[in-house]
């Protein structure tokens, strides 16, 4: 069995986010790193929102927790109030090393999901988030490319028949993996028109650097316009600047 992959889920703790349906089943062989964080007005100290509102914030924080160990997660909790989520985020990313993020959206428990490749690069550990989530399990798994102009068909499928040899190899059985090769149009429309008939959706990290990892990129994009979760799976890690954030 595969290592479990670490993923970051950040929740907008006191915003009325909370864990979408779908989401514990979803992440049952992840390490999850559960980030609780809130945004403060910039005139508003970080510590002062976090005298004021952690013990509510701890509370939602738990439950989470317990809805993902309960699906069989191992779990982190962080709490933060910081003035620049985003940068909190990516931090975060750095500190734990997490392999991908989650960007939660209800769906069912994973039938199908669709691996959006992009190309060669990160593919290591594209295969270390889905064999450690999907190994040993029914959940079908279909590799999907949207070739490059002047990529041929050959040169895809041999992109992805070495995706699909290094997931059997790391424990998803071969007759559970699909490929797709498609043609024409944009990337991420093609990826958003196929993901509709899937539970999740998983691809890389479009922009090399963690502060543009998914926030108005490519992967928000699709997260914004497919009703299911998104599991963005990170580049190899760089230096995070450190933030002001008290946490």
């Amino acid at each position: 069995m595969s290592d479990r992959p670490t993923v970051l889920v950040p929740i907008r703790v006191l915003d009325g986010e909370s864990i979408p349906e779908g989401t514990p089943a979803l992440l049952s062989k992840a390490h999850v790193v559960l980030l609780g964080y809130h945004e403060v007005p910039d005139q508003t100290a970080p510590g002062q929102a976090r005298m004021q509102f952690e013990e509510r914030a701890n509370q939602r924080l738990d439950e989470f927790e317990r809805m993902l160990e309960d699906a069989g997660a191992t779990v982190e909790t962080r709490l933060v109030f910081t003035h620049e989520g985003q940068t909190t985020i990516d931090r975060m990313i750095a500190e734990y090393d997490c392999l991908a993020v989650l960007v939660p959206n209800a769906t069912s428990e994973p039938e199908d999901v669709l691996v959006a490749v992009r190309g060669t690069v990160g593919t290591g550990r594209l295969v270390r988030v889905v064999a450690g989530l999907f190994a040993d399990s029914d959940v079908g798994v279909t590799l999907y490319h949207v070739a490059d102009e002047g990529e041929t068909d050959e040169d895809a499928e041999t992109l992805l028949d070495g995706i699909a040899a290094s997931l059997v190899e790391a424990g998803i059985e071969a007759d559970a993996i699909d490929t797709r090769v498609a043609h024409e149009g944009r990337a991420k429309d093609a990826i958003v028109d196929t993901a509709a008939g899937f539970d999740a959706v998983v691809m890389g990290e479009s922009d090399p650097t963690l502060a543009t990892f998914v926030f108005g990129m490519p992967a928000e994009q699709v997260a914004d316009r497919f009703l299911g979760p998104v599991l963005v799976v990170q580049r190899e890690k760089v230096d995070a600047d450190e933030d002001s954030t008290t946490d």
